[in-house]
């Protein structure tokens, strides 16, 4: 009963701080372009170079949070999310805004972000036993859906009255309080067992791809979601070129295009415990991975008026919907395959990767997209998409032994 409550803080917190990213969702292209006058060379690196650098800085963070107590550094990351973001409307208000200072705070909030990711994968696994995993990833997964469905069009309205630096001030505070939920939870956590060598090592910065390389199955789940998240987060920009201009959709056509289809995600991360119980995790990991990746290559028949706009909705709508069952599944499978005092090294390992490659992709398809075309490129990751299921694992996993598990679940 008591990690139950403890986990009501933490769903609680997520809950908050995922709504305040969605509330500032493309705050900072918007200030780079309309209050720093940045040219889409500046803007293309803004989210590029960030990401890159950012996760370059969290992997020796990897190593650095997995021997210590987990609560107090996503405490401390949501503090320096809170810090960092306001430092932007301090500057606006005092007319010292530069876009160096928006590189080095998205270089910030990406190794924070990364950070507190593999923290609280961490933290989960020691607070709720291996059974109650999937529901409460399961809930983080519907939680993400409803904010993404909520949060954009509220920060569209609310930069449409106060400006963009407004919704950074939201997304600030919802770091502030999501740092007051985790410091509400309260309860004692079982210090790690720390390494007789003081220090990190060379091969700590490593230990994590290296556990994520030797697990037979974790391998080929690594290099699909790797490159499946890549591809289609590099057509994102692809299809906003086709629809804005090419297709002449209006921005709100645009908008409900994605925000209506995320009902899909809330209601597929609501089905994965019962499928997975009905089924097995390893069959609906595979088949929701294989279902997921049919879709995207639809995008490139996208055509004008109503017709184009219901076809880009039904595509994300089953996409989402894919997506909504296998992530909660994807995220769950990950923490059975990993012993304790190794969560926190392979899950920055694991977010480092994907946002290297999502921002390589994206790099690699703009240079397509001004080559091909939108469309073409459109089309040519989706193709490659649909071989991404053979990375998936071909069988069940053996389950971790008991000697995998580490001293600190003994305390």
């Amino acid at each position: 009963m008591e990690n139950g409550r403890r986990f009501g803080w933490l769903w609680g917190a997520y809950g908050t701080s995922a709504l305040g990213t969605w509330l500032a969702f493309g705050a900072f292209p918007l200030i780079a372009i309309q209050v720093l006058h940045a040219g889409p060379a500046e803007v293309a690196a803004l989210s590029s170079v960030g990401a890159l650098v950012g996760a370059a800085v969290a992997v020796p963070l990897g190593p650095w949070v997995e021997f210590r107590r987990k609560r107090p550094v996503l405490i401390g990351m949501d503090l320096v999310r809170f810090a960092a973001l306001l430092t932007i409307p301090a500057a606006f208000a005092l007319g010292v805004l530069s876009f160096v200072q928006l590189l080095v705070v998205s270089v910030v909030v990406a190794a924070a972000d990364i950070t507190f990711r593999a923290a609280s994968g961490a933290y989960l696994k020691t607070l709720l036993p291996a059974e109650d995993l999937l529901v409460a990833n399961a809930r983080f997964e519907s939680t993400a859906w409803t904010t993404t469905i909520i949060g954009p069009p509220l920060g569209g309205a609310a930069i449409g009255l106060l400006g963009p630096v407004a919704t950074v001030v939201a997304d600030a505070v919802s770091y502030l309080l999501s740092a007051l939920g985790i410091r509400a939870m309260g309860g004692q956590e079982p210090r790690p067992e720390r390494r007789k060598a003081a220090g990190l090592r060379a091969g700590d910065l490593l230990d994590g791809w290296r556990h994520i390389l030797a697990d037979a199955t974790l391998r080929p789940l690594f290099f699909n979601t790797a490159l499946f998240n890549g591809l289609v987060m590099a057509t994102d920009a692809l299809l906003a070129v086709l629809m804005l201009g090419q297709l002449g959709f209006a921005p709100w056509q645009y908008g409900l295009a994605f925000a209506v289809p995320a009902i899909g995600g809330l209601l597929g991360s609501r089905l994965a415990r019962p499928l997975v119980v009905r089924f097995g995790q390893h069959r609906i990991l595979v088949v929701a991975g294989v279902l997921r990746a049919i879709w995207p290559v639809g995008l490139a028949f996208v055509g004008p008026g109503t017709g184009g706009l219901l076809l880009v909705m039904g595509v994300e709508l089953g996409l989402i919907f894919c997506c909504g069952v296998f992530n909660p599944v994807h995220a769950t499978y990950r923490l059975e395959r990993t012993s304790t005092d190794r969560v926190s090294r392979t899950l920055s390992a694991w977010s480092v990767t994907t946002k290297v490659s999502t921002a390589l992709l994206t790099a690699g398809w703009g240079v397509l997209g001004t080559l091909l075309g939108p469309r073409p490129a459109i089309g040519l990751a989706g193709v490659l998409l649909l071989a991404t299921p053979l990375l998936l694992p071909r069988r069940a996993a053996a389950p971790l032994t008991a000697e995998l598990e580490p001293a600190a679940r003994r305390t």
